[in-house]
């Protein structure tokens, strides 16, 4: 568990003839516009050139059917576009949405591996005509697989605004930018409703998100964590960037009023609270303000540790752990996210989608 931790912590122009506008599919709210998502992305006859987040500029032949996913993220995104029965390969993972999980029973998807551990000659067999790949896959596996002349596109968001010009790209490459518009403003109409609440709080707690404790990992300031901390009207307490380790004394230092840590063993719903359990038996960190006041939370850690669609989930969650008071105030020191029950008509995407909940 810890190595997958350590995984996570490490995420972190070609021709311009026959290109089309899609003015029609346009976004312009208040967080993203249409203007950002289509950055870097050129769409000819037969073909999309694309600039992913590694500034790699890739062309992918219209459309692909035989897709591998190197990431958790990018297989709910995937799903979650309606591209399901084009998915052949995921990791070992990769275990949302449902649907997926199944398919990899039944062998009709297979695993291609680990996420930093990517077996290249696995992915090479499936022969996909696209592989959508991570920043923690490392760039010597993501290198070797384009030596065979698949196209990768390499996806490492850093914000929500990023995580939407993703499922943008993957729209338009794969062309359902009808269902990627509808996930976008299911995110977009998330966001809003956050925002409209918090802005009648009086304060701002300060607050601390923990991954381990073993040693100390926090999230930092300009990590897609901190933007929804302060998105659900908290302060970041932490003010270095990244995700960084902290000791016991520099937490005791901080002194947050909220701490709210990931669920299982870190990066695990499963299993008992680990995280949880450390803070409100340690001695030392009994002192801790949010520990004498009862502010300790448990979040699901797949929603808040995979910059996917599901992040407006932890958003939510975040909301009502930091500032409970304008949710009827009776948030539980232990909640994990309730966002296993939504329904796809919420978001309006076709029947065809993949159910696009937490």
């Amino acid at each position: 568990m810890k190595r997958l931790l350590l995984l996570f912590l490490s995420i972190l122009l070609l021709g311009c003839s026959a290109v089309s506008v899609r003015s029609h599919h346009a976004i312009n709210y208040s967080y993203v516009n249409y203007s950002y998502l289509n950055k870097g992305i050129i769409e000819k006859a037969d073909e999309v050139i694309v600039t992913d987040d590694f500034g790699f500029k890739v062309i992918v032949k219209k459309y692909p059917h035989r897709i591998v996913s190197l990431a958790p993220s990018n297989t709910e995104i995937l799903f979650a576009l309606g591209l399901g029965n084009r998915v052949v390969g995921v990791t070992d993972y990769c275990d949302y949405p449902p649907k997926a999980v199944k398919l990899k029973e039944e062998g009709k998807i297979k695993s291609i591996g680990g996420f930093s551990t990517v077996n290249v000659e696995k992915v090479v067999a499936l022969k996909p005509d696209l592989v959508v790949a991570a920043y923690g896959n490392g760039l010597g596996n993501i290198e070797a697989i384009k030596r065979f002349g698949i196209p990768v596109i390499c996806f490492n968001p850093k914000s929500l605004r990023d995580v939407m010009r993703d499922i943008w790209i993957l729209g338009v490459v794969t062309g359902t930018e009808r269902n990627a518009t509808k996930l976008i403003r299911f995110m977009e109409e998330k966001i809003k409703r956050v925002e409209e609440i918090v802005s009648h709080a009086k304060t701002r707690p300060r607050v601390v998100h923990i991954l381990w404790n073993d040693p100390i990992w926090v999230s930092g300031r300009g990590t897609f964590v901190d933007e929804l901390i302060r998105l659900a009207g908290g302060e970041n307490a932490v003010k270095k960037k990244g995700w960084i380790v902290i000791s016991k004394e520099e937490l005791l230092r901080l002194n947050p009023d909220v701490i709210i840590v990931n669920s299982g063993n870190g990066m695990s719903p499963k299993g008992k609270n680990v995280l949880y359990d450390w803070l409100m038996h340690d001695k030392i960190l009994s002192r801790l303000k949010a520990v004498r006041n009862g502010r300790v939370y448990v979040i699901d850690a797949d929603i808040v540790s995979r910059p996917s669609y599901r992040l407006v989930y932890a958003l939510e969650e975040f909301a009502k752990f930091i500032h409970p008071e304008l949710f009827g105030g009776n948030t539980s020191a232990v909640d994990l996210s309730s966002a296993h029950a939504c329904n796809i008509t919420s978001t309006g995407l076709g029947s065809d989608t993949a159910k696009v909940c937490g």
